[in-house]
């Protein structure tokens, strides 16, 4: 939703920017630049901390660690990645299905 808001937002304040530039009004032009800055940040966010699919699953490694995430309610398993060093969050019924 926030997402969704933040770049209409963005898209208007650009749109709106430009315009004035091109109406004559050299002072707007930086309400152009920071839309298009805002715009560039949000549609980018979403490619930068996007989920990598490339790692093979028999990689992975359980965790006895687990906790209980405060959004969904779920049963939370970590997997390690002793290669790279990261760390997966994965539902205790989606790291239990991995395991077999």
């Amino acid at each position: 939703m926030l997402r969704k808001v933040l770049l209409g937002f963005a898209c208007v304040l650009t749109l709106f920017g430009v315009s004035r530039v091109l109406a004559g009004e050299a002072h707007a032009w930086p309400m152009a630049l920071w839309g298009l800055v805002l715009l560039l940040a949000v549609v980018f966010e979403r490619w930068r901390y996007a989920q990598r699919s490339d790692s093979g699953a028999g990689e992975w490694q359980a965790t006895p660690e687990r906790f209980i995430d405060p959004e969904s309610g779920k049963l939370m398993q970590v997997l390690y990645q002793p290669a790279t060093g990261e760390r997966r969050y994965v539902p205790v019924e989606d790291a239990a299905e991995s395991d077999k």
